[in-house]
């Protein structure tokens, strides 16, 4: 019943009849869900980091793919396998930019947390005092974010439920559309990991020329990077993880043969998180370097359209 339900797209209200089966993940991985939003905010009040979610940002969708697996299928394993690709590399990333340090609530903030407190960022001014900072991790970062991740994983859900219930119509074997997935995901891997290398030489170099006194030229001088994947659109590693989970997504739409099922809304509201914290990075990025005004104007922030608009017209940089 619950695996049906699950499969059928009848939104959440018959997702949660599931709830009452301590065999099927939608529960087990809902319920870790939230034992791990609580310890975020706590962790998070008691140290004064807030980059606890952070933290697991690359673990939590791998271990909600892998809780869902079922052995007998083929595309259960392999979204779990591509999202354990996905999270190996972000880790990876996350700790050698100073994310992880022992005791494990410690290590690199978010800039943008410290930014937030201090009531600098439009809208958000009343976050400078103690109580609505609270009520923002809480919220926030604490929960909504942990569920966001959840429900990034969601398709892994609908697969399980593809794989485990006679009545739910949908396709068992892997077709055409789970190898597109799976190639398009890899590609996008690979293309958010090139971008990191890129930005994580160039902040590199750049501190290390400042360190030594040594004198900063064309980007660097600057003070960010637009070379490389950056001269194509301003945020290549967030335009990439987008379409990781979009990506993913689309197994749910392999085993059900339908465009539409509920777990899309874990990419949707991916892309919407990402519209806000990149307008928001981008707000600070500018109070600290103002030529990075001119290379909004030049280049996207997600979609490479300009870029390819002035190779079109044969304009260079100026």
């Amino acid at each position: 019943m619950s695996a049906y339900n699950i499969c059928s797209g009848e939104a959440f209200a018959a997702a949660i009849d599931s709830f009452s089966d301590f065999n099927d993940p939608a529960l087990t991985t809902f319920v870790a869900c939230l034992a791990i939003s609580a310890l975020c905010f706590i962790v998070s009040t008691a140290s004064g980091n807030f980059s606890q979610v952070d933290k697991i940002w690359s673990m939590t969708p791998v271990l909600y793919a892998w809780m869902a697996v079922d052995t007998s299928s083929t595309r259960s394993l392999l979204m779990a396998s591509l999202a354990s690709v996905w999270g190996i590399r972000l880790t990876w990333n996350f700790n050698r930019r100073g994310g992880y340090e022992w005791p494990p609530w410690k290590g690199d903030e978010d800039y943008r947390w410290p930014a937030l407190r201090q009531g600098i960022i439009p809208g958000f001014t009343t976050l400078d005092k103690p109580v609505p900072w609270m009520i923002f991790n809480l919220t926030f970062i604490s929960f909504y974010q942990n569920i966001l991740l959840w429900l990034t994983a969601c398709p892994s859900l609908v697969v399980w439920a593809v794989a485990n219930s006679n009545k739910c119509s949908g396709a068992k074997d892997l077709n055409w559309l789970d190898y597109t997935a799976a190639v398009l995901m890899l590609t996008f891997i690979t293309i958010e990991g090139v971008a990191d290398n890129q930005q994580f030489a160039f902040q590199t170099e750049k501190y290390r020329r400042k360190d030594a006194g040594e004198p900063l030229e064309g980007d660097m001088a600057d003070g960010f990077n637009q070379s490389g994947l950056y001269a194509v659109v301003r945020k290549p590693n967030y335009a990439s993880e987008q379409s990781i989970w979009v990506c993913f997504y689309f197994f749910s739409v392999a085993a059900t043969g339908s465009i539409l099922n509920w777990s899309v809304l874990g990419c949707l509201l991916l892309i919407m998180l990402f519209q806000g914290s990149g307008w928001m990075t981008e707000l600070i990025t500018l109070k600290k370097y103002p030529k990075y005004a001119v290379y909004m104007k030049r280049v996207g922030q997600y979609l490479p359209l300009k870029f390819l608009w002035n190779k079109v017209r044969g304009e260079k940089r100026d």
